[in-house]
């Protein structure tokens, strides 16, 4: 039975008010996992009987909350597991279909990568927990809406035929060690068949982190949005090797002087917690929306699919730069773990507003 939520807010609120609708969930059940800076995990197996609702009906009374109180509105994915969860609630906030209670969901992207905008309406979208339901809604994603799976994983996985989940689910575990190795085989295997053990763990490590920018005035000048970006990354970069995790994937969200938002994500090429590489996606997320002459007034970047560094490949590239980049961040680290966060920063750092 569906018992999982996964709760996108949009627009991102600020962090005063998602402490609130973290509060909010917590009204429904205890067990909440927070993903700043606007989503969270929630089990609510227990309160299903004391609310006489199935999942998807306390869905829709975190909708009507978040709404009423604080106006925000929310996506909403309800599943029987973590990963199912957010692919619904992914599907939902790209297709803009309306609320879904219990019914089989339709087509379309599920997966981490692509975007919406943060005035799109929300909505709940339910993936019924039997069996074939869940081979339904999985059977023809490509392997990149699975979330973990990246660019160059699932390239390599269509290269071989297997480019939808139910052919990944179908091949034989040994096929796919074969081609990707026995830890990354597994994972992917298990994902492509719905089955994701995390638990929703009420404090438990971050699945994402975010952080914001917030200028001083309604920022015209390109050049220092991306020191924004620039900053929020190498921060966001710094964070995750104190946290010994990589990310796999990374969002930007613009907000504008109407207070309406944009929002754009990508998968990275490979998880990493490498403050170029997370810069370059950042940029090129930015870059895409084509701003020009838009007010804007704040920029948030988000890294999602967190995992334990020791777990990630890092794909060797035998280019010196590279090789370079990544001993000079290392030195950077132990500069800041002894004499402070701010004895080193890039050029082009961008004080907080």
């Amino acid at each position: 039975m569906p018992h999982v939520l996964y709760v996108r807010f949009h627009p991102t609120p600020g962090e005063d008010v998602y402490q609130g609708l973290l509060t909010l969930l917590g009204e429904l059940t205890p067990v909440v996992e927070a993903l700043p800076p606007d989503a969270a995990f929630a089990d609510v197996r227990g309160a299903l009987r004391y609310f006489g609702r199935d999942a998807a009906g306390l869905a829709e009374i975190v909708r009507v909350r978040a709404l009423a109180r604080y106006g925000v509105d929310c996506t909403v994915g309800v599943a029987a597991n973590p990963l199912l969860a957010r692919m619904a609630a992914h599907e939902a906030q790209e297709s803009g279909a309306p609320a879904s209670r219990g019914g089989r969901s339709g087509g379309g992207s599920g997966g981490g990568s692509g975007g919406g905008s943060g005035q799109a309406a929300g909505s709940v979208r339910t993936v019924p927990g039997d069996p074939d339901a869940v081979a339904a809604f999985l059977a023809r994603k490509p392997p990149i809406a699975l979330p973990g799976v990246g660019p160059a994983t699932a390239r390599t996985l269509s290269a071989y035929g297997l480019d939808s989940a139910a052919r990944i689910a179908a091949a034989p575990l040994s096929t796919l060690q074969r081609i990707l190795g026995a830890t990354t085989a597994r994972r992917v295997h298990a994902w492509a068949r719905g089955i994701d053990p995390a638990p929703v763990t009420p404090n438990a490590p971050a699945r994402a982190m975010g952080a914001e920018h917030r200028f001083r005035h309604d920022e015209l000048d390109p050049v220092r949005r991306r020191r924004a970006l620039l900053t929020l990354a190498d921060g966001l970069g710094v964070r995750l090797r104190t946290s010994g995790q990589v990310a796999a994937a990374i969002s930007v969200t613009v907000r504008y002087a109407d207070r309406s938002t944009t929002t754009r994500s990508r998968t990275l090429a490979e998880p990493t917690a490498h403050t170029p590489a997370l810069t370059a996606a950042a940029y090129a997320l930015h870059d895409a929306l084509g701003l020009q002459r838009a007010r804007v007034r704040s920029v948030a970047l988000r890294v999602e699919g967190l995992m334990d560094a020791e777990l990630a490949s890092h794909q060797l590239t035998f280019d010196p730069a590279d090789e370079k980049s990544r001993r000079l961040e290392a030195a950077a680290d132990r500069a800041r773990a002894r004499f402070g966060i701010s004895a080193v920063r890039p050029a082009g750092f961008l004080d907080v507003a």
